[in-house]
């Protein structure tokens, strides 16, 4: 190990030699103590998994025993001071696990590991410094009304999700992959579908949403219809610039081949042109399920992700709220992750995607 990853050990070390000089209970004696053992063994162990796993263990204890521990009114130097030796250790081991073997780190366990103790700081500090539920709920608050509300969420994913999500994000990504290769084929139709396609993405999202709520119900069509409009112009535009990114040489070779206009655009063009929409894909997922959720908030039924998120903020059901957040965020990666596989698999010959292997 780099002398410089010593540093966090021997400065949590350093706080854990102090708490002990600040007169505090024997539980947080207790802490310091497990704080100390963690500090030793994150500076003897050796670089490999069995050496981190140690170091967690007893990150663990003591992060639990920060957690059921002593209740002090006021802020202590001792506990602050293990609060302090904890992080050290912490970023010790996200940065140890982002150093270890491919083969011995699974994929996404050092984002996996460093969103854990995100998520155990934030409860630690919101319920040290008793920071309302209305303002910011701890996880734990969130994690039980997810439990509490799932069969509620799971009604409120198939109206947004299966139903306006899904519909629209694919009506709105096939228009503008068909539009482009159109637009492509024919030059007069750049000239005079394209100056409408970047009109229909400067039209604000507040501003259609109700309109097409007017038009088409408060049920999922209307956000579906939102949907096509926002997706509409990125998978446009990103399928014109692939089809037009094939080099000179490449469309001389298909035509000495005596290759027509289809076998071209089969075999060079569109495959030339799968970056480019995969890239439009992997960003309209995003777009999409944000506009159904702010769609919802101009006229729903009474089940949706936004229709969730904007009556329980109205009731100060905050934990509720952030527990749909959580869904659609979780959503969210969970899409871009599958889009990101598939681009894998299809554009398997790209330089970009042979080089991460």
């Amino acid at each position: 190990m780099s002398k410089p990853v010593y540093l966090a050990p021997l400065l949590a070390l350093t706080l854990a030699l102090l708490a002990l000089t600040q007169g505090i209970s024997a539980a947080a004696l207790s802490v310091t103590a497990l704080l100390l053992l963690g500090c030793v063994w994150a500076l003897c162990s050796a670089d490999s998994l069995a050496g981190l796993a140690g170091v967690l263990v007893v990150c663990l204890l003591v992060a639990w025993r920060l957690l059921v521990g002593d209740s002090l009114p006021l802020p202590a130097s001792g506990y602050w001071l293990q609060v302090s030796g904890l992080a050290l250790l912490a970023h010790h081991s996200v940065h140890r696990l982002a150093h270890l073997e491919h083969a011995l780190a699974p994929q996404g366990a050092v984002a996996g590991l460093f969103g854990l103790w995100l998520l155990f700081f934030w409860q630690l500090l919101v319920t040290r410094f008793g920071v309302p539920q209305v303002l910011l709920p701890t996880p734990l608050a969130i994690l039980e009304a997810l439990l509490g509300n799932l069969g509620l969420l799971a009604g409120d994913v198939v109206q947004t999700v299966i139903k306006s999500v899904l519909v629209g994000y694919l009506l709105g990504c096939g228009a503008g992959i068909a539009c482009g290769i159109l637009i492509e084929r024919f030059p007069f139709a750049q000239r005079g579908l394209l100056p409408l396609a970047n009109l229909t993405s400067t039209i604000p999202l507040v501003g259609v949403a109700p309109i097409a709520v007017m038009w088409f119900g408060f049920d999922w069509p209307s956000k579906a219809a939102v949907i096509v409009l926002v997706t509409f112009f990125p998978a446009l535009v990103s399928t014109l610039a692939g089809l037009q990114a094939t080099g000179k040489l490449e469309r001389e070779l298909m035509h000495s081949y005596a290759a027509t206009p289809r076998m071209t655009l089969l075999a060079l063009r569109l495959p030339a042109a799968m970056p480019f929409i995969f890239n439009a894909l992997k960003v309209n997922s995003a777009l999409a399920l944000i506009s159904a959720i702010v769609a919802e908030y101009f006229g729903s039924p009474t089940a949706g992700l936004g229709f969730r998120i904007s009556a329980e903020a109205a009731r100060m059901h905050m934990p509720i709220v952030w527990a749909a957040i959580v869904v659609a965020s979780l959503i969210g990666s969970g899409c871009y992750a599958v889009l990101v596989r598939l681009e894998r698999r299809v554009t398997f010959w790209h330089p970009a995607i042979r080089s991460a292997h």
